[in-house]
């Protein structure tokens, strides 16, 4: 299945270490090499990149690897395929806007028989059980609040609700962001950590990379990274319990 990357930062921050070593297993160091994507919030902005290609073959994942972009949440995603054709369209993240912000969501998993009815304000351009899910939720959680946007915990509450919902189809391992907070839901296999002073030294587990945070950062730096399999070897990363629901807000879990 795909794999996933978030990031959550209490200041500004670049992804260039951890996507370095998340961009390897896109063809290299695993099998993922059916598309690839990425979306850095800045202010109420997003840049997104996908690309069709492999993460270690694309141009453009050269580029990201070499731009230090800063942002306080980044969702990246490298595809392999189960619904859907390689093709741009059905590259993740996939993005969305409702109550006046933009929404970024990407999911590793296959749901099986999954074929919610749609009333038409948010459908899917490509052809994946992903985008669909995601046009769902965001259907969902608009009937369910209309137009005034809840706050984190009504918001993290109707989500656990409806992923665990969609996870009764198959697996649904997901990331969604309006740029505020990070959400994460493990149906499978999710894990995060979170650094913060005193930072020390990172090593990649897909390449022979390291950097001591403790050089680029300060003291009141804290950022938060999630992810399906652990990137480094020498942290503490910490595993998902299965079913589990995440927020991210500066840098921390708020459960």
């Amino acid at each position: 299945m795909c794999q996933l990357l978030g990031m959550n930062c209490n200041v500004p921050t670049d992804i260039v270490f951890s996507f370095t070593g998340f961009a390897t297993r896109g063809g290299l160091t695993d099998e993922h090499k059916d598309g690839w994507g990425i979306a850095f919030f800045e202010g109420t902005g997003v840049r997104l990149f996908v690309d069709h290609q492999s993460a270690v073959a694309s141009p453009v994942a050269e580029l990201i690897k070499r731009y230090p972009i800063q942002s306080k949440n980044v969702i990246a995603h490298i595809r392999k395929a189960t619904q859907g054709q390689v093709a741009l369209e059905n590259c993740h993240p996939f993005v969305r806007e409702l109550w006046g912000r933009y929404w970024v969501f990407a999911h590793n998993g296959d749901l099986k028989n999954f074929a919610p009815v749609l009333d038409g304000a948010f459908r899917p351009v490509g052809t994946t059980d992903s985008e669909l899910a995601f046009c769902y939720l965001l259907q969902e959680l608009r009937k369910r609040f209309g137009n005034v946007a809840p706050d984190t915990p009504a918001l993290k509450i109707a989500l656990d609700e409806l992923t665990r919902a969609i996870a009764s189809y198959g697996v649904f391992n997901m990331m969604l962001s309006d740029g505020s907070a990070l959400f994460a839901h493990c149906s499978t296999r999710l894990h995060y950590i979170v650094r913060q002073y005193p930072f020390e030294e990172a090593k990649l587990s897909d390449e022979d990379l390291s950097v001591d945070f403790s050089e680029v950062t300060t003291p009141n730096d804290r950022v938060a990274i999630i992810v399906t399999e652990p990137l480094t070897t020498n942290e503490n990363w910490h595993a998902f319990s299965v079913g589990e629901l995440k927020v991210f807000v500066d840098g921390k879990p708020l459960n």
